[in-house]
Formats: structure tokens, C-alpha cells, sequence
């Protein structure tokens, strides 16, 4: 997606959303000093060059007994199936929040929430290792988040 078109004010709007998706309209249009329809323009802009892919509400895993956050690296067999039947597998598995692979040691990352650690456990012995291909999975959990951020630095696109 080429970003070519993005100006100081598409910038502002990214920005101000980033940190309150919530905003109406009119209210972003007054934080970018825009009047609302031009503001509503940019938006769908945006929106339909898929810059943004969507809206969420962010939930705290502690208010709803998801406490154990774990971070999981998977090994996985070489072959293309392996990884086609792997990559189709994560897709279905609610537990995981997110699924990178990787160059080094470990072929996938997976961040996961868990009520507990038998939850946990079950997981990785029930579905994670009975999973074709995979050959290991090491695990580390959280013991305090330190950051944590949905916002991605804008400050490279800085336009003058």
C-alpha cells in the first residue's frame, strides 16, 4: 500500500484515533481543525485504503479471569503442509491473541490468555502438541506488563 497520499492532517487523524477510536466525527474534526465533512472524507480514506483495518474494544484480561498470559514458541516440521496445517490451526484456537512466525530457533511465536494454568496446560497437551508438525513448544509467562500499546509510531511519515 503506497502512503503517498497521507498529509499533516491524515497524520493528526491516525494519531488522535490511535488513541481514542471512540472520537465522533466531530469531535476529530475539531481536534484536526477540519470541518466535519472533509474530516468524514479522510476518514473513509483511510479506512478503505485499509491504512485502518478496524475498530476494537480493548478488554483487560484480568477483569475477565484471563490472568495467565503466556508466551509460546513452537517448533514446528519444515515441510509446507506442516506449516500450512499449522498456520490454518492457530486460526481457530480463541486462546491465542496472536501468531508470528519467526527466523532463529523457534519457527512461531504465539501470545495466549488463560484463566489458569490448567487451562493452560490443557492447551498446550490437548491441542498445541496433538496439533500435525509440531515438533516442540517452549513456554514463558508473564510475570508484569511493563508496556502495552496498540498505538504504532507515526513519526517516520512526518510530512513538512
Amino acid at each position: 500500500m503506497a502512503i503517498s497520499f497521507l498529509d499533516k492532517t491524515d497524520l493528526k487523524i491516525l494519531q488522535f484515533l490511535q488513541d481514542n477510536g471512540r472520537l465522533t466525527n466531530v469531535e476529530l474534526a475539531e481536534r484536526v481543525a477540519l470541518s466535519p465533512s472533509p474530516c468524514l472524507r479522510r476518514l473513509k480514506q483511510l479506512e478503505e485504503s485499509g491504512i485502518i483495518r478496524c475498530y476494537a474494544a480493548l478488554l483487560d484480561p484480568c477483569q475477565i479471569a484471563l490472568g495467565l498470559q503466556a508466551f509460546i514458541r513452537v517448533r514446528v516440521n519444515k515441510n509446507k503442509k506442516s506449516r500450512d496445517e499449522f498456520n490454518r490451526a492457530v486460526q481457530r484456537w480463541p486462546q491465542v491473541l496472536n501468531c508470528f512466525a519467526l527466523t532463529g530457533e523457534s519457527d512461531y511465536i504465539l501470545q495466549a490468555f488463560f484463566s489458569d494454568i490448567n487451562a493452560f496446560s490443557y492447551f498446550v497437551l490437548e491441542t498445541l502438541l496433538a496439533t500435525p508438525g509440531v515438533e516442540d513448544a517452549k513456554s514463558s509467562f508473564v510475570l508484569k506488563e511493563i508496556k502495552s500499546s496498540t498505538i504504532l509510531p507515526l513519526e517516520h511519515l512526518n510530512i513538512d
